[in-house]
């Protein structure tokens, strides 16, 4: 006999849109029924979820890549979990998978959105980090977009976060001759040139980008990948050598701006230098999947690979997981866990 199913299952809700900084009264957490699946659908118990800054983004009610959260109702996002309860053939109860309904406990989602996950290849969170979105985006961003080739110097910018450490190893992997890293803090730098084997890490908030860049980078740059924007894009653009390319992934330093932030002021260097910048999403490279699994399980085996998750547990704590990813608290993946 089957264990009798949760009636209910908490969920955050947005309940207003976040004017600069998001506060914890623009989110509500509130509990929803639960009801057996109907055909073609799954019940998933979710075992962790992410928070990404991409999500701010979608609280703003304004026309983007992905549509806007909507009020009053669960936000989404990527999570895993096991399938308690399934009306729909290829998923059996105890099977893992990966989906795009977190911040809930309990996620009710037609079975053709699911992915099943192997949880002896990884952990469980893994695929929400290092084998998931947040890879896929620096493999892609890395050696699609930025065209990247062996002997290339490669500069990061939030080198420690998710996205960040791991194109730094992928490029050391494939044979960059120098990778550079900022970081907000002194312990992320260390971890930088200690654990993940860049040659050479800055804290951002100890003086100039531009002039810790050169320091760092006497040779200048051949790739920027950019988690941040701002300063950190126009110290890049001085860096980067003729026909230097950037990866433009993401500008956490103004997501929760209220004005308009100004450009890089040194953006007619792009012409003499024939730079190419272009912007990654990882919805364009689904096509790679099988192949980053593939290559980056392999470097995960082989130890050649490192990677790190900042766990908040309990869904009460969303909210805080979320902030304190903008104010950059954590070191790798930050993860809600439920288990």
């Amino acid at each position: 006999m089957s264990a009798a199913l949760p009636t209910s299952s908490r969920e955050w809700h947005l309940v207003a849109r976040p004017h600069g900084w998001p506060k914890a009264e623009d989110f509500a957490l509130r509990e929803a029924a639960v009801a057996a699946p109907a055909e073609g659908r799954i019940l998933v118990r979710n075992k962790y979820f992410s928070v990404d800054p991409y999500m701010r983004g979608r609280m703003n009610d304004v026309k983007s890549y992905t549509p806007p959260f909507k009020l009053d109702h669960p936000m989404d996002g990527g999570a895993v979990g096991e399938v308690i309860a399934s009306n729909a053939e290829g998923f059996a109860v105890g099977d893992h998978v990966l989906h795009g309904l977190g911040w809930r406990e309990i996620a009710d989602l037609p079975a053709k959105h699911a992915v099943k996950v192997d949880p002896d290849i990884a952990p469980l969170s893994a695929y929400l980090g290092v084998l998931g979105m947040p890879g896929l985006t620096a493999y892609a961003g890395l050696f699609e977009v930025a065209s990247f080739k062996e002997g290339d110097a490669v500069f990061v910018s939030g080198a420690a976060g998710a996205v960040g450490s791991q194109v730094g190893q992928m490029a050391k992997l494939k044979g960059a001759s120098r990778v550079i890293g900022s970081a907000g803090s002194d312990e992320k730098v260390k971890l930088l040139t200690e654990e993940y084997g860049f040659d050479a890490a800055f804290n951002y908030k100890n003086g100039p980008v531009r002039d810790q860049l050169k320091a760092a980078a006497p040779d200048g740059i051949d790739v920027y990948f950019d988690n941040v924007g701002g300063e950190h894009l126009e110290a890049a653009i001085s860096s980067l050598n003729v026909h230097g390319r950037a990866t433009i992934c993401g500008m956490i330093a103004q997501y929760n701006a209220t004005e308009p932030t100004p450009g890089p002021s040194n953006m007619a260097m792009i012409i003499g230098k024939r730079l190419r910048l272009q912007g990654v999403l990882v919805s364009d490279h689904s096509d790679l999947q099988q192949q980053f699994v593939q290559e980056v399980a392999g470097w995960l085996a082989s130890g050649e690979l490192k990677f790190q998750e900042t766990k908040v547990e309990g869904i009460e704590n969303g909210y805080d997981a979320f902030v304190g990813l903008l104010r950059g608290e954590n070191t790798g993946k930050m993860i809600v866990s439920l288990v």
